[in-house]
């Protein structure tokens, strides 16, 4: 879960499902003259759309910290042995449909807790996490399977699919986590298969709605997307009972943006 605390008072929350759907969107529509299509493409975006599928089990039960009032947004949320149990059931689950896609999401999760395998370097990784031993744990077995399912693929190809997994889950929480957008890298990006080195991506937020992104990568002129958030008063949290009614009982609303390339006044 997304928790943003509001200027207002409120607070906006975006399920990670709905934060991944976005990625997703991301994926389908990745590829023009510059950027090459991802592939193998219906496994990418399907990685994408569920890369955080392991949050299903959080969002039908969020918490409430009743000492504080608040909410944990997915940073705070401990990985303790359900949320590992729940991270292991979505890459299982995945990896039934299309082992590529389990691939993908399995060393998508493996890699937060590893600084994303050192592969982006804007925006910059946090400092080293201190992991417990079941999240040690919870890494080998899956990077063992890791291993194996790669070896039947371009390693090659499957590092630039991570790599872009990581540019269109850091693009979506961008536009997902702030109130007030601010100017934005994101850096190596990807531009294709052939290439050894990715490029420097700049997002730009000209409008309250719209966001500039130089070099553009997408395969229409401008992309329309919506974030969708549920938005709670401040009262909402006072108590666990009345926090998840009011959660469950919010009317989910969409906040719409266009992403769009540069426009051609700044060259």
């Amino acid at each position: 879960m997304i928790v943003r605390n509001q200027s207002d008072g409120s607070v906006v929350m975006i399920t990670q499902n709905d934060h991944a759907k976005l990625a997703g969107l991301f994926a389908a529509h990745w590829g023009n003259a510059r950027f090459e299509r991802p592939r193998p493409y219906a496994s990418m975006v399907r990685a994408a759309q569920y890369h955080d599928g392991g949050w299903l089990r959080y969002e039908t039960n969020p918490h409430l910290d009743p000492a504080t009032g608040q909410s944990p947004s997915y940073q705070q949320v401990p990985s303790d042995a359900p949320q590992l149990a729940a991270y292991q059931w979505a890459i299982d689950m995945l990896t039934e449909i299309d082992s590529y896609t389990g691939l993908m999401v399995s060393r998508h999760r493996t890699g937060l807790w590893q600084s994303r395998y050192g592969v982006m370097t804007k925006p910059p990784p946090g400092p080293p996490r201190k992991l417990s031993d079941e999240i040690r744990d919870f890494i080998a077995r899956n990077e063992a399977r890791q291993h194996v399912i790669t070896a039947g693929h371009d390693r090659h190809e499957v590092a630039v699919n991570y790599n872009l997994l990581q540019v269109w889950d850091l693009l979506s929480l961008y536009v997902c986590s702030s109130e007030t957008l601010s100017q934005h890298v994101i850096e190596p990006v990807p531009v294709g298969y052939a290439q050894a080195s990715g490029t420097t991506m700049h997002l730009n937020p000209v409008a309250t709605t719209r966001i500039e992104i130089d070099p553009f990568p997408f395969d229409q002129p401008s992309l329309g997307i919506g974030v969708v958030y549920r938005r709670l008063h401040r009262d909402d949290l006072r108590d666990l009972d009345t926090f998840r009614a009011a959660y469950f009982g919010a009317v989910p609303q969409i906040a719409a943006f266009t992403l769009a390339g540069p426009s051609a006044a700044r060259h």
